[in-house]
């Protein structure tokens, strides 16, 4: 576990996030995703596979009170483009994608959640792999200090994948009313060749009172099949 990891596992709130990577030996691109939650309605979610898209579904369908901000497809694909987004902008990106636009032009006709006081970011990434090359971008929407008047929106774009290294974005950077923004660029985390193990080491890392649901999906680099593990508070 590296400094970065143990900062995560020691942050009690990190909301959800994102990492994006390649195995050590190079044989899977990597995508993981997770969700945090502190109320009934929060938590009260599940992951489940459809095809190769994830959508989060209520555990309860008679306790959810609000689905608007809970109730979205966090993995999608478009075409060569592998999108993983912590809402509904998954849509537009796979919609821009689709029509061949960019990942980036999809974004910048959205804006952080309208959830006040937190005014939650909005974390995306997407891996291009064409079936032999790979690149990727990841960005984050946000309003600055919490205060919606004063709106970024930031974008990570890598050219290559490194073996064994993700990048990590996530929502919060910590607990806190209201909840504080993540701040700085995207920080390196460790990935490994197992997916399972993978799964089940982050989400050793996420906060027991406070973790939802985690998947983690793999891309074969040599025949770009997926294969996606979930881990469910509520199921598993």
């Amino acid at each position: 576990m590296n400094l970065n990891e143990k900062k995560l596992k020691g942050n009690k709130y990190p909301g959800r996030g994102i990492v994006v990577g390649m195995t050590p030996d190079g044989r899977n691109l990597v995508q993981i995703y997770w969700i945090m939650g502190r109320s009934e309605n929060s938590r009260n979610r599940i992951f489940v596979k459809e095809g190769n898209a994830v959508k989060t579904k209520a555990f309860i369908e008679s306790k959810m009170t609000d689905p608007s901000l809970i109730i979205y497809y966090p993995v999608r694909v478009a075409g060569n483009a592998h999108i993983v987004s912590n809402g509904d902008q998954t849509d537009t990106i796979a919609e821009y994608i689709g029509e061949g636009r960019t990942f980036e032009e999809a974004l910048l006709t959205r804006c952080y959640e309208p959830d006040a006081p937190n005014f939650t970011p909005r974390i995306s990434a997407v891996i291009y792999f064409n079936g032999q090359e790979s690149h990727f971008a990841m960005s984050i929407l946000k309003a600055m200090g919490n205060n919606p008047s004063e709106e970024k929106k930031e974008f990570y774009k890598y050219a290559k994948l490194a073996p064994g290294e993700g990048r990590c974005i996530h929502t919060y950077a910590g607990d806190g009313n209201p909840l504080p923004p993540f701040e700085g660029n995207p920080y390196i985390v460790t990935l490994g060749n197992d997916i399972d193990a993978t799964a089940k080491r982050y989400w050793g890392m996420l906060n027991p009172e406070n973790r939802v649901s985690l998947l983690v999906k793999y891309i074969d680099t040599s025949t770009g099949i997926d294969t996606i593990r979930i881990i469910n508070r509520f199921i598993d």
